[in-house]
């Protein structure tokens, strides 16, 4: 009997050919559509061979029969062993994939921009969610605040990092503030934080709040208030999603559809999720399976995902939320070519 995690080659080819039919097809496979497969050309294996060999990887966990069926499918536990598998050539994209992406990049500049257009790049290439999140401000540098009143005690903040990240957030603050003491709130900010981390801000206006008692005060008191919501402590990281309808043919129950679509869409799920998968020092594209120990509604679902990088620096995630039939080589290639030239993609517009 075979072992998951020692199975032979002859096994390996079988449930290679298995995977690669199930994903194209979406059917439970039979052993005759086995000894069609390219997979085991060559191998000269007889349908009983087929059979008994499928037997023993159904034994090892690896394939499942569904009751209405003779045909097998292909575990989780299977799926994970083939993405292994795929693991050491990855990062080969075709000439023609990866011209295909950078012209889809062409004209686009800034983080925010380049990060939109990559989900939806992401999704167009995998039939999958295309998942792309900034990453937080905590970490990046000041380089401009500008502040401007757009009704009474509601102000437009915008915030430009060092990175190039632009954040805009409405605030509702206590007191209404004019216009003046906008502008002096953030040149305040600008003359003197420029250059400085963005929490290291937040900081030093606590302490200067603490230790000044004066007409200084009140200047303070506008300044930290509007800092404060222009950059909250608990970082709101932007998201960008594109493709949730290509999971709708992926499932049958509508109820299960439905739950599941609401998840890939809370802003606020992904993140979690990406930042509970997706390690910013990691090197190389993570595929995960099991998605549902995090959100149970995301279960059958895969995550393929890595940190993208501009100037050695991590400036956010990408990645694709897709079916367990998904073409898993091309997508972690995709994922891969845009995660490591996305410094270069920062440019494409400039």
């Amino acid at each position: 009997m075979a072992h998951a995690g020692r199975i032979t080659a002859r096994q390996r080819a079988i449930l290679t050919a298995i995977i690669e039919s199930y994903i194209a097809t979406g059917e439970p496979v039979g052993s005759g559509t086995v000894a069609r497969s390219q997979n085991i050309e060559g191998f000269g294996f007889s349908p009983a061979t087929i059979r008994n060999e499928m037997a023993g990887l159904a034994d090892a966990g690896l394939l499942e029969q569904p009751h209405t069926s003779a045909g097998r499918m292909p575990t989780a536990r299977a799926f994970r062993m083939y993405v292994e598998q795929l693991g050491g050539g990855v990062g080969r994209l075709s000439a023609q994939s990866r011209s295909e992406i950078d012209l889809n990049f062409v004209g686009v500049a800034g983080t925010q921009a380049v990060l939109e257009r990559t989900s939806h790049v992401l999704a167009a290439l995998s039939s999958g969610v295309g998942v792309a999140i900034a990453a937080s401000a905590e970490g990046d540098f000041l380089e401009h605040v500008h502040f401007s009143r757009l009704a009474p005690a509601r102000v437009l903040a915008v915030v430009v990092t060092r990175s190039g990240m632009v954040r805009d957030r409405v605030l509702a603050l206590e007191k209404d503030l004019g216009l003046s003491e906008l502008e002096t709130a953030a040149n305040f900010l600008n003359e003197n934080f420029r250059g400085w981390s963005v929490e290291r801000v937040r900081a030093e206006l606590a302490l200067r709040v603490e230790e000044e008692r004066s007409e200084y005060q009140r200047l303070l008191d506008s300044v930290r208030e509007l800092w404060a919501g222009a950059v909250p402590e608990v970082p709101v990281q932007t998201v960008y999603v594109d493709g949730v309808a290509n999971l709708v043919g992926s499932q049958e129950d509508r109820e299960r559809l439905r739950e599941m679509l609401m998840a890939v869409e809370e802003k606020q799920r992904l993140v979690e999720l990406l930042n509970a998968y997706v390690d910013a020092r990691q090197e190389s594209v993570r595929v995960v399976f099991g998605l549902e120990e995090h959100s149970p509604e995301m279960a059958g679902l895969v995550l393929i995902a890595a940190p993208a990088r501009m100037g050695g620096e991590t400036r956010g995630t990408v990645g694709v939320i897709g079916p367990k039939r998904m073409q898993y080589e091309s997508t972690m290639n995709a994922v891969g070519y845009i995660a490591r030239v996305f410094d270069r993609m920062m440019g494409a517009g400039e």
